[in-house]
């Protein structure tokens, strides 16, 4: 495969993996003020409720909102720093359910999505590295055209 189809495949996989991983926090942190995907109160550790002062449902708006910020940020120029942030979320949340003693299922899930959310950071660093050597060979050719 020359390097031409190899940055292509790259490239795609980036593009899905980088909507895939900007929707889905977008969508599941805007869910948190509607529950119309799950009731997101059943994912809540009990341990969480006791120590917070918060009730349940604004513990679950905070955690909207960094889900929409960290979605956001995925689709930005910082897709590998947003990337990271939903990696070590999604971490988080299958600590907190393999914690619960409750959910393994959605805990394994989410540790899968925080490998394709890893795999999405790495493959945004190869992208950033690789732009200025882009340029300069776009500059080049046009310079000899």
């Amino acid at each position: 495969m020359n390097n031409a189809k190899a940055n292509d495949s790259m490239d795609r996989a980036w593009w899905a993996l980088r909507i895939f991983f900007g929707a889905v926090p977008l969508v599941a942190g805007l869910d948190k003020y509607f529950n119309v995907l799950t009731d997101w109160s059943a994912y809540v550790n009990p341990v969480m409720t006791r120590i917070l002062p918060l009730s349940a449902s604004t513990f679950l708006h905070i955690v909207g909102v960094i889900e929409i910020a960290a979605g956001i940020i995925v689709l930005t120029r910082w897709t590998r720093l947003g990337a990271y942030v939903v990696m070590l979320w999604m971490l988080g949340i299958a600590c907190n359910l393999a914690l619960m003693g409750k959910y393994y299922d959605v805990a394994v899930r989410d540790i899968g999505l925080a490998i394709g959310a890893f795999t999405l950071a790495q493959l945004a660093a190869r992208r950033e590295a690789m732009a200025p050597q882009t340029e300069a060979r776009l500059f080049t050719q046009s310079v000899n055209a």
